[in-house]
C-alpha cells in the first residue's frame, strides 16, 4: 500500500514540477496592466478583429461627436439673440429630419453589415486540433481533454503558493494551480458549461468570452499565434467568491504540449494502473 501511495506522489510530482518549469520558461502576455487604457495584446485572428473593428467604431463615434458639436456652437453663435432678435417662425424642415433620422440608421445598418460576420466567424468553429470542455463551478473551473482523456480542476492559488507554481506575486487573484495547456498555432474547439449557476469563460487575449449555462453546452474557438501565459477570470456575477474563479492559459510549442499531455497521462492514468499492478 504504501509504494503505491509513493507511485501516485511520484507521478503527480513529476506533473507539477513540468508544470512550474512552463510556466518559468514562458513569457506572462495576457495580463491585466497598471492604469491600463487599452487591450490586452492581441494574439489571436479573433482578438484582431475585435481591436479593428473597436478602432472604426471609436473614429466614427469622434466624427459623430465633433460634427454635432461644431454644429452646435455655430447655432449659438450664428442664431443667438444679439445676431438674430427676430427668430423665424417655422417649426418643420422635411429634408433636414429625413437627412438626421436616415444617416444615422444608415451608419447602423453598415456596423451592422460589418459586426454580423465577425460574429459568425468567431461562432464558426473551424476544423479542430485539439477539444477541451470548460465546467464552471462554484467557484473554480474544471477541464475535460476528451481525446486524451485528461480531467483536472484549476482552483486559484493563494499568495504564498505562486512561487511553487512558477508565477509572480503580482499574478496572485490570476494563477492557478492547474493551466489549461494548448498547443501554439493549434484551432482549440471550446466547449463550455456550468455545473451550477451561470459563469463565464474569458480570455481577453484571444477575443473570446462565453457565457457557462448549467444544462447548455456553448462552443466556440481561439487559435492563439505566441507562447505564453494569458489570464482571464470569469465573467458571470455566480456567487459570493465569483472574484476568486481566475482562468490561466498556457500557449506553449508541440514537443511541451505532447510532454504536457504524456506527464498529466502518467498521473491521472498510469499512476492508477501501477496502483493496481500494486495491489495485485
Amino acid at each position: 500500500m504504501l509504494k503505491a501511495k509513493n507511485l501516485i506522489a511520484a507521478a503527480l510530482a513529476a506533473v507539477a514540477s513540468g508544470g512550474s518549469a512552463i510556466a518559468q520558461e514562458l513569457e506572462t502576455i495576457g495580463i491585466p496592466s497598471q492604469d491600463g487604457l487599452g487591450f490586452q495584446p492581441a494574439v489571436t485572428e479573433l482578438m484582431r478583429d475585435v481591436v479593428w473593428y473597436d478602432d472604426i467604431l471609436h473614429i466614427v463615434s469622434a466624427i459623430i461627436v465633433l460634427f454635432v458639436t461644431a454644429l452646435l456652437f455655430y447655432v449659438i453663435f450664428r442664431f443667438g439673440e444679439k445676431k438674430n432678435p427676430t427668430p423665424a417662425r417655422f417649426t418643420h424642415n422635411a429634408a433636414l429630419e429625413v437627412a438626421w433620422t436616415g444617416i444615422p440608421v444608415l451608419i447602423l445598418i453598415v456596423f451592422a453589415i460589418i459586426s454580423v460576420p465577425l460574429l459568425y466567424k468567431q461562432l464558426n468553429v473551424p476544423e479542430s486540433d485539439v477539444v477541451i470542455q470548460a465546467t464552471g463551478n462554484q467557484w473554480y473551473w474544471s477541464y475535460n481533454y476528451p481525446d486524451e482523456e485528461i480531467e483536472f480542476d484549476a482552483l486559484m492559488l493563494a499568495k504564498d503558493e505562486l512561487v511553487d507554481h512558477g508565477f509572480k506575486d503580482n499574478e496572485w487573484l490570476l494563477a492557478t494551480d492547474q493551466s489549461m495547456v494548448v498547443p501554439v498555432n493549434a484551432v482549440v474547439h471550446m466547449l463550455v458549461t456550468g455545473a451550477d449557476v451561470i459563469h463565464a469563460w474569458t480570455i481577453p487575449a484571444f477575443g473570446v468570452k462565453m457565457d457557462a449555462i448549467p444544462g447548455r453546452m456553448n462552443e466556440f474557438w481561439f487559435k492563439a499565434e505566441q507562447e505564453g501565459i494569458y489570464f482571464g477570470q470569469c465573467s458571470e456575477l455566480c456567487g459570493k467568491d465569483h472574484t476568486y474563479m481566475p482562468i490561466t492559459v498556457k500557449v506553449v510549442s508541440d514537443a511541451d504540449y505532447a510532454a504536457w499531455v504524456e506527464k498529466t497521462k502518467l498521473a491521472q492514468n498510469g499512476g492508477a494502473t501501477q496502483v493496481a499492478a500494486v495491489a495485485e
